[in-house]
């Protein structure tokens, strides 16, 4: 069902959360002539673990760093810089120790956030959520993808646990000149969008670059056609799979489509050829450097595209839905978001460069790579024609529509193990959409029985 909650509610769901919260926060270094000072009197050094990877997106944040240090006499940040496969595999025994970071970037779903905040690893930043008025900045969506229970028990209720800069989305980013030579506009429907792929494939073209060695980039594709499918049956259906609430499994008719879909574009030669063994780096570059018409992906990559050879060809759609201007739910949200680790004893220093993170001036460096704010942008400061105007424009689409769905792999914290493997075995022809249906559900029903949901 469509929910609109004014910002005025959205307070309201933050203060809620605030008179619920059991933790307080602990003291900051105490302050001395303006400077913030440790115990014995000397520089205050704040450790943060991010995954700004890309160099432009890098930059932007040292500039940031240097420009709270210089906010904040006798702060020094120590920043370590990790790929979002590392922050994964190290975060949990990192964030256990005294020497852990005091701020990480965590990715949402259970089987990050929701098992740090289960372990007792996250500090609850609800309190600071009031004392900074985060609610201006967020959708009260996003602001249930970051809250979970303190005891870890439920996600998408409780406490909020993390926040970040910038919006996600996935979508359709496409060669202007090779649509133009097909004789293609952008689809308004998804039996468009089909045709379009056939129509380039007759053309000599490779429709999609796509590359699946990673695992993770089918979780994508798959969930492009998932969303019309479930635009088309049961649009809150996500909701309720990602937060374990209602009747509700991965066995669903949207999702059998989807999976059956995806075995039709295999067998129709839509994507790279032996995509199985192309890692997703080089299908990016297969499709920057201009030898593929189209490549399915999230609004990450629109700073390295705009930065590549055919940056002036380059624009982005939402896979549309089955009838034109259907609204069907997208795999969308913010960057993994910034939290506190439970055992620091300089929360308020993080809470207050978090904050920073989420500042005007942050949005606007950001942007200024080429990544979208997760407010958005006035249109009087997008250029038209642009890629980036058709970014900003799709982020306005999914928040107005209420269409901000979830990424599949939150829904357990076996679930991305479980679905990479499948898709490829899926993608492979190892298994039919059936037995890939089933595998996943497999898993879920596991997680529904360990949460005592289901017997």
């Amino acid at each position: 069902m469509k929910r609109n909650i004014s910002a005025v509610a959205l307070v309201a769901i933050l203060l809620s959360l605030v008179l619920s919260a059991c933790a307080v926060p602990a003291a900051a270094p105490t302050v001395d002539g303006g400077q913030e000072v440790d115990a014995q009197g000397g520089e205050t050094t704040l450790l943060v673990w991010d995954i700004w990877t890309r160099e432009a997106d890098s930059q932007v944040v040292d500039q940031l760093d240097q420009e709270f240090e210089a906010a904040n006499p006798g702060v020094k940040i120590d920043r370590v810089v990790k790929s979002f496969d590392d922050m994964k595999a190290t975060a949990q025994l990192a964030l256990s120790t005294p020497e852990g970071p005091d701020v990480a970037q965590i990715n949402q779903g259970e089987s990050d956030m929701v098992a740090l905040v289960r372990a007792g690893l996250l500090a609850d930043l609800t309190d600071y959520a009031a004392q900074y008025a985060w609610a201006d900045r967020w959708d009260p969506s996003l602001v249930l993808r970051n809250s979970v229970k303190p005891d870890g028990s439920a996600y998408g209720e409780g406490s909020l646990y993390g926040m970040a800069p910038t919006a996600e989305f996935v979508g359709v980013f496409y060669n202007k000149d090779k649509f133009a030579a097909a004789g293609i506009e952008v689809p308004k429907t998804f039996a468009e969008f089909e045709a379009a792929l056939a129509k380039l494939k007759e053309a000599g073209e490779t429709p999609i670059a796509f590359g699946d060695l990673d695992g993770w980039p089918a979780i994508h594709t798959f969930s492009e056609a998932q969303g019309v499918f479930l635009g088309e049956e049961d649009p809150a259906y996500l909701d309720d799979f990602i937060y374990a609430r209602g009747n509700v499994g991965f066995d669903n008719p949207a999702n059998l489509k989807a999976a059956q879909k995806l075995v039709e574009w295999v067998d129709a030669g839509y994507f790279t050829p032996d995509f199985l063994g192309v890692a997703m780096d080089d299908a990016f570059q297969q499709f920057s450097a201009g030898d593929a018409a189209m490549f399915l992906t999230g609004s990450w990559v629109s700073g390295d595209l705009a930065a590549g050879p055919n940056a002036d060809k380059m624009g982005f759609f939402l896979m549309p839905g089955s009838t034109e201007g259907a609204r069907k739910p997208v795999v969308a949200g913010t960057s993994t978001a910034y939290t506190i680790r439970a055992g620091s004893e300089k929360k308020d220093l993080a809470a207050k460069y978090i904050d920073w993170m989420m500042s005007d001036r942050a949005m606007e460096l950001f942007a200024g790579t080429g990544l979208v704010p997760v407010k958005g942008l006035p249109a009087d400061k997008v250029a038209e024609g642009t890629l980036f105007a058709d970014l900003i424009a799709a982020w306005d689409q999914v928040r107005s529509t209420n269409s901000i769905g979830h990424y599949l792999d939150w829904a357990t914290p076996t679930f991305y193990n479980t679905i990479t493997a499948s898709l490829q075995e899926l993608l492979g022809k190892q298994i039919t959409p059936e037995e890939f249906i089933a595998k996943n559900q497999a898993d879920y029903d596991a997680w529904l029985v360990e949460k005592g949901v289901k017997q």
